[in-house]
């Protein structure tokens, strides 16, 4: 259980505790009403986290109860409608949110990468750059990481670098664009960069067949045959049957 879970599930317990002892009517106020609504949404959330999305619909229609319009519970009831693979609802709940909170960053940010999830890239583009002009919104890194993950979906090379250089920019720590950015400076032929990229990428995840592929291909760049070989036996060991592996046997 997450500290964020527990930390719900408390707020809840004290808002019963205290509507259930007669202190106070607490959904008789307007502070009251609203301090249930952010308990109520704050539980969705955490059992969202967890993965329990089933579980995370009860809370979240209490807080759409006690106001339908909530942005923070349209845009939280989305995401549990995305995780269940339920497009037009969860569709029509970002709309909702939007439509109550029209510069909320954070909700554009998620609307666009449920939108660049079902293909409609220029629709998620228009969303992430709205969400980009913040220019204080905490995590702006990852809309221009996404920026730049849509912009290669259309086909936008250059301006796709200079999203992810500017996502890099704010923060230096984001695999997912370090490999973009290793991937395309090594097909411009710029390997030093490349290098650089693909190790600091390396040292924050996981490979992928992707970044196994691209590892052995810079190693032989550099004639560093232990290593190109070490990591094609990673590939082979890890991923025997996708089109890296196989594409990594026709270059031997």
């Amino acid at each position: 259980m997450t500290l964020r879970f527990a930390l719900s599930i408390l707020a809840l317990a004290l808002l019963a505790g205290c509507v259930s002892g007669g202190s106070s009517d607490a959904l008789g106020s307007r502070e009251g009403r609203e301090q249930a609504r952010q308990a109520y949404v704050q539980l969705g959330l955490g059992y969202l986290q967890q993965g329990l999305t089933e579980q995370a619909k009860a809370p979240l229609k209490k807080a759409l109860d006690l106001d339908s319009q909530d942005a923070a519970a349209n845009a939280a009831l989305a995401l549990v409608f995305q995780a269940e693979d339920e497009p037009e609802l969860a569709e029509a709940h970002f709309r909702k949110a939007l439509a109550s909170r029209p510069d909320d960053s954070r909700i554009r940010n998620n609307y666009g990468s449920f939108l660049y999830a079902r293909g409609q890239y220029a629709q998620a583009q228009q969303m992430f750059a709205q969400a980009a002009a913040d220019t204080l919104y905490p995590e702006r890194s990852r809309v221009f990481e996404n920026l730049g993950l849509t912009a290669l979906r259309q086909g936008q090379r250059a301006q796709a670098q200079e999203y992810l250089v500017k996502a890099l920019r704010l923060n230096q720590q984001q695999p997912r664009a370090l490999l973009e950015m290793a991937e395309l400076s090594y097909e411009d032929r710029h390997y030093v960069p490349a290098r650089d990229y693909y190790d600091r990428f390396s040292q924050l995840s996981d490979h992928s067949a992707r970044s196994l592929l691209l590892g052995s291909r810079l190693a032989n760049v550099f004639e560093e045959r232990n290593k190109a070989s070490e990591l094609g036996l990673q590939l082979q060991r890890l991923y025997p049957g996708t089109p890296e592996y196989q594409q990594y046997l026709s270059e031997q």
